[in-house]
């Protein structure tokens, strides 16, 4: 891949993590079987698409926003709305934003950040934290739903949720400072706070092992597949040198 197309695949990614996993309501979500609900989602594609390249009028993001309607709707009316489906629908997604990266390469310089290539990298962060973290949520949320109605739950509601977002940005963070070893007192600490619950009811135990594994596993994959894109751009300049 070309360092413009590389430019323009990072700028395409943070538009996509946002429109999926930030800007994308939970409303949004229920109601997608609704036309008019996919339809705004793919506006808001648009919209993100343009305002991360720096495009208003590029008939190659309209190409991509149709795209990401199709493959949701696929998904959506197709019934596919477990842990399988998510990654292929995300798989389909990253395609689409390669191939239009790769067919136009030229988006990112030819925008309105074209120079700013300091940018990149921090969209590359943003993006990487956005994975681990929300989209790691829908992931282990989607993997642990058959398991949840078979396992008391007496803690504070959402607990675990906010839990799993923590110990992800945390792990997300770590890494990112190049420090992975912190990632095993995470793993040794919640074995602690966890090991008088889990102790007590097997089931609890595995749900809790599977749960961990899958979040720390996912939070890992994301970290160390920022750090790689982050490598093949131009470095991040948090201040300028006075001339």
């Amino acid at each position: 891949m070309t360092s413009a197309a590389l430019a323009t695949f990072t700028a395409l990614l943070l538009a996509h993590v946002l429109a999926d996993f930030v800007l994308q309501t939970g409303a949004m979500v229920r109601h997608k079987r609704h036309p008019g609900m996919l339809l705004l989602h793919g506006v808001i594609v648009l919209l993100t698409a343009q305002a991360a390249t720096g495009q208003i009028a590029a008939r190659e993001l309209l190409v991509l926003a149709v795209a990401h309607v199709g493959i949701d709707a696929v998904k959506t009316w197709g019934g596919f709305d477990r842990i399988g489906g998510f990654l292929a629908d995300q798989g389909a997604h990253m395609l689409t934003l390669l191939a239009v990266a790769l067919y136009a390469p030229g988006l990112w310089e030819s925008g309105i950040y074209a120079g700013q290539d300091w940018l990149l990298p921090a969209m590359a962060l943003t993006s990487g934290a956005i994975i681990a973290t929300i989209a790691g949520q829908y992931a282990v949320g989607l993997l642990m739903r058959p398991h949840g109605a078979r396992v008391r739950n007496n803690g504070l509601r959402d607990g675990g949720r906010l839990i799993g977002m923590l110990e992800r940005g945390l792990i997300f963070v770590l890494i990112g400072l190049g420090q992975p070893l912190g990632v095993g007192f995470l793993v040794a600490a919640k074995s602690i706070l966890r090991f008088g619950t889990a102790t007590r009811d097997q089931r609890t135990a595995e749900y809790v092992i599977i749960g961990t594994l899958a979040s720390f596993g996912w939070a890992i994959l994301a970290s160390y597949g920022t750090l790689a894109l982050i490598h093949l751009l131009p470095p991040l300049e948090i201040a300028r040198p006075l001339p």
